[in-house]
């Protein structure tokens, strides 16, 4: 299928290796014509509407959020075609000091273990794969590969871990509907319990259908999740370097897509 709009895409505004001005070039050397910006717990500053024509490029004003239910795994939710609240600009305020803090422990622990000094600073954005990054760039880190690192070190078992405090889901589904055209559930079966993680989506308005999987995944759960609760599927690479179309939407998926996130948060319900 040759992806019209990728969905799911991170930049340097959390922890992705591209700046929004290198979107544009990006999405055209993937022939995409649509690209959601999706960073982590945070909205773009430089994307100051929901839907912005950018180069050529329709950009998607979005966000990923981590947020925990009342029973099993943590997931993620996509918030697209964002009109920030005040109660979501709070929210995203205190998990970024979370997150500095949350920086600052997993960085000391991994010099402290490795014995090495990373010349890391904490701050808002900061992700795990910052982190993975500045060790294998140390040279006497012992690593060059950042699925390595995960392993090894900072992994959600590893040594230097440091567990974040996150948004419930009630939560999170209350504060994205209000700021968002379209709520979503991301990469189901990137989670231990797929078939969980698809109960939540009673409460979502989408999830994504399309995913750059590392192993074939049978697709029959989701589409019965899409069924059941009249889901709008997406899709994305969840890129967070500059490769993008991977996963995404075709040309009249994106009409359906688009037209959903078009309706007023009032609207929707």
């Amino acid at each position: 299928m040759s992806v019209f709009a990728d969905l799911h895409v991170h930049t340097t505004n959390s922890d992705g290796e591209m700046r929004l001005s290198e979107v544009p070039e990006a999405a055209r050397e993937a022939g995409v014509s649509v690209v959601a910006v999706t960073d982590h717990d945070r909205l773009h500053p430089e994307l100051p509407t929901p839907v912005t024509a950018f180069e050529g490029v329709t950009v998607v004003h979005g966000v990923e959020l981590r947020v925990e239910p009342e029973s099993g795994e943590r997931v993620d939710l996509l918030g697209y075609g964002v009109s920030p609240t005040d109660e979501l600009t709070a929210e995203l305020d205190r998990i970024q000091t979370d997150r500095k803090e949350r920086g600052r422990k997993i960085i000391q622990n991994v010099e402290d273990h490795l014995g090495i000094e990373l010349g890391l600073e904490p701050r808002e954005g900061l992700g795990r794969p910052h982190v993975a990054r500045a060790v294998v760039d140390h040279p006497e880190s012992g690593y060059d590969e950042m699925s390595a690192v995960f392993d090894d070190l900072i992994g959600n078992d590893g040594p230097c871990f440091v567990a974040r405090d996150v948004t419930s889901f009630e939560r999170g589904v209350e504060l994205l509907s209000a700021a968002c055209g379209l709520v979503g559930l991301a990469h189901p079966y990137r989670y231990d319990d797929p078939e969980a993680a698809l109960e939540l989506t009673a409460d979502l308005d989408a999830v994504e259908r399309y995913y750059p999987y590392d192993e074939e995944v049978d697709p029959r759960p989701v589409e019965r999740a899409i069924a059941e609760h009249d889901l709008i599927p997406t899709g994305g690479t969840d890129a967070h370097g500059h490769e993008l179309g991977e996963a995404g939407l075709s040309k009249p998926e994106y009409r359906h897509f688009r037209s959903s996130v078009n309706l007023s948060p009032e609207r929707r319900g």
